[in-house]
């Protein structure tokens, strides 16, 4: 399976000015998960999708590979994933270079365990998913079936259901996004316009250090897990 490593990091951040090459325990953000992308086996290619020229000059730096500057209309906040992929896949298509799946990893999750991308990528393959993303379990108290919408002034269960579970030992599993990775068929990129597809697989990532950076409190916790590392 020939799959791309595909690493966003677009100009423009309002939370956090400059996140993506901000300084993080001595290195900009982004060389994380660039260092943790280069150490994986099954990655075939390893590129940057940037709009802002101060990032791809420092990632130019790092060695990582920028071989296009991603259009202004694919870095504002409204922009997708799904297009900024699409978008990658396109320009090597019109080259005559065909990829399998790709590899999203986002800069903004900068904290995997080694050998994490690669177990990932076998698990993607193994189970023949159309996409594997990486997830970490729902609280109880959050869990979906105990969680209600406001619906005409009123409440009813997020799930639909018209009794809840009233017991937390019958709660099912729940999961959420954890930003870690997204692995995806190119056909179901393409062909079905979708970043995940029908069959989801996934990969439980609850027993590590975790943290998506958005705002300023989330880059103070990501200093604390390196000051804990070390």
């Amino acid at each position: 399976m020939k799959t791309l490593g595909l690493i966003p990091a677009r100009g423009g951040s309002k939370g956090i000015p400059g996140k993506n090459i901000r300084p993080l325990g001595g290195k900009p953000l982004l060389q994380y998960t660039f260092e943790a992308a280069t150490n994986s086996k099954l990655l075939n290619k390893v590129i940057l999708s940037s709009d802002d020229e101060e990032i791809i000059e420092i990632a130019k730096q790092l060695e990582l590979e920028v071989p296009f500057k991603r259009p202004i209309n694919l870095a504002e906040d409204s922009s997708s994933s799904l297009e900024v992929v699409q978008h990658a896949l396109n320009y090597y298509l019109k080259q005559g270079i065909n990829f399998d799946a790709v590899c999203l990893l986002q800069p903004t999750t900068p904290f995997r365990k080694a050998g994490f991308i690669d177990e990932c990528i076998l698990k993607f393959k193994d189970g023949n998913f159309d996409s594997l993303v990486s997830v970490r379990k729902v609280p109880k108290e959050y869990n979906p079936h105990w969680v209600f919408e406001e619906n005409q002034g009123a409440l009813k269960i997020a799930t639909g259901e018209k009794e809840i579970i009233s017991r937390r030992q019958d709660l099912p599993k729940a999961y959420h996004r954890d930003g870690a990775i997204y692995l995806t068929k190119t056909e179901v990129l393409l062909n079905e316009n979708s970043l995940f597809g029908k069959n989801i697989g996934f990969v439980d990532t609850s027993a590590y250090p975790y943290i998506n950076i958005d705002t300023r409190e989330d880059w103070k916790r990501a200093e604390e897990i390196l000051d804990n590392k070390s």
